[in-house]
């Protein structure tokens, strides 16, 4: 098959969940024999043509220059570029700034489905008005997609009972981390299962300040690692909010991937306060790594978690979990949540789902075909 990526700032990845997605899945799609090409901003890190046996298509991205609205002109240079290629399958993550540009999709020579991500349109970081937008991208992302699939059973739900549409249920993956290194703790002046952390895009909705406010609370508290951008208006908010927080540690955005791990495997606690979405790909690393995780309260994480993990509402939460959880007396809960990456959300196992199902609709597509010429 001939398939192609849309929707992410492309890869390797240096952003976010679907670029990670994009990654693990193109390459193993390519190392099943499939011909895969990925859609990459031209400002993208990552120049050269190929990627691991991906081909590498850039395109024209202005968001450095005049911010969001830029989004919405390299979505549509990807779709035009789309619609020169011979592709079989275009698989779309995501639909925030691309689906306005759906009707342009090349639908009667490429079979479209769509990641429909979480619920865009209920981030808190978003205005109203930006917010009626994305329930109405949400509505596009369907009407113009043959296909949908959903991260979580709840976002597979909502759909159904939305929109009366059905989904097939494919998660994120993650694979087990089996080699640690003390010694990358030393970069970061760290002591193993010593410190407590998070790591998450500096929004609100992911609840970074109920987290740090907990933090903040304890008398004694552990060194507590930040990692993410905070290159942005909230990032910037959050460091000049905790800066008498001498146990905050701000410290940017970390890609790579061994280092990412290890601080995940050496800490005390890991706080998981992801509150929109399906199965976020950070919690499922987390477990991965054999973290021991504090996760916000709501359907996703406990979907995912069950009853391996603890559970916040707000910073008083938060607080008593720092007081009373150690990662040495949980060896139990990390031990199921290893298990449970291995059976259930191992990379391997994912790209086996969506290669299942884009075998199973490029089928249906010929039986359409060919009906449609008998007649």
């Amino acid at each position: 098959m001939n398939i192609a990526i849309i929707g992410t700032r492309g890869i390797p990845n240096h952003y976010g969940g679907f670029e990670q997605l994009a990654e693990y899945l193109s390459e193993g799609l390519v190392k099943s024999g499939h011909h895969v090409t990925v859609y990459n901003s031209h400002n993208h890190p990552y120049q050269e043509k190929t990627w691991k046996g991906v081909n590498i298509i850039h395109c024209y991205d202005p968001e450095h220059k005049i911010g969001t609205a830029g989004q919405f002109i390299y979505d549509l240079n990807c779709i035009i570029n789309a619609r020169k290629q011979n592709f079989d399958i275009i698989l779309q993550l995501g639909y925030t700034s691309s689906t306005v540009w759906g009707w342009l999709l090349p639908r009667q020579k490429s079979t479209v489905t769509t990641n429909m991500d979480g619920l865009e349109w209920k981030r808190s970081k978003y205005s109203r008005y930006v917010q009626r937008f994305l329930l109405y991208a949400e509505k596009l992302g369907i009407r113009y997609s043959d296909h949908l699939i959903a991260d979580s059973l709840g976002i597979q739900e909502y759909l159904r009972k939305k929109y009366q549409k059905e989904a097939i249920y494919i998660p994120y993956g993650a694979d087990i981390f089996e080699h640690p290194d003390e010694t990358i703790l030393k970069k970061y002046q760290l002591e193993q299962f010593q410190y407590n952390m998070l790591i998450a895009r500096m929004e609100p909705e992911n609840n970074i300040e109920a987290i740090l406010d907990g933090s903040m609370l304890q008398p004694i508290p552990k060194p507590f690692i930040v990692i993410g951008n905070v290159d942005t208006k909230y990032g910037k908010f959050l460091k000049e909010k905790y800066a008498a927080g001498e146990h905050i540690r701000f410290l940017g955005g970390i890609y790579n991937l061994e280092e990412l791990n290890n601080l995940r495997y050496y800490s005390n606690l890991y706080f998981h306060g992801h509150s929109v979405g399906g199965t976020n790909p950070s919690l499922l690393e987390a477990m991965a790594s054999q973290a021991v995780i504090c996760a916000h309260d709501n359907i996703f994480n406990r979907s995912v978690l069950e009853k391996n993990g603890f559970y916040f509402s707000d910073a008083t939460d938060v607080m008593g979990l720092l007081s009373s959880v150690s990662r040495e007396k949980e060896h139990k809960k990390i031990a199921e949540n290893k298990s449970k990456i291995i059976h259930q959300y191992s990379c391997e196992t994912i790209i086996d789902q969506y290669l299942k199902h884009f075998v199973e609709i490029t089928e249906e597509r010929k039986v359409v075909k060919v009906f449609q010429y008998s007649r």
